[in-house]
């Protein structure tokens, strides 16, 4: 089966929204990791003593079927955007293969 992997970075605020929508559209397991970064509109000149220049945002890895991928993404951003910058970031990579750690089997299903 051909697969994908949907990686998401929103803000914090959003992931709830954002873990309801992928389980209404029946996304059964993803992963969620805090990070820290800084998107393209950091503005030049920042003045890096006044305060931490790394926003607190979450990174969301949904691996799935390639057809369901582009589900996947719109249901992450319907629940991320708030039609302010810094919104986040939704990725669809392709994924040569899957592998069970417990039964070191190929996964056949997405």
């Amino acid at each position: 089966m051909d697969r994908a992997l949907v990686v998401a970075i929103i803000r914090r605020t959003a992931l709830e929204a954002a873990e309801n929508k992928l389980q209404q559209i029946g996304v059964r397991g993803f992963t969620v990791i805090a990070v820290r970064g800084r998107g393209e509109v950091f503005a030049p000149g920042h003045d890096f003593l006044a305060h931490d220049p790394l926003d607190d945002e979450v990174k969301i890895e949904v691996y799935v079927a390639r057809e369901q991928a582009r589900q996947v993404l719109e249901a992450i951003v319907d629940a991320a955007h708030t039609g302010s910058e810094g919104d986040g970031i939704v990725a669809i990579l392709p994924v040569e293969s899957v592998v069970s750690v417990r039964t070191r089997a190929e996964a056949t299903s997405g």
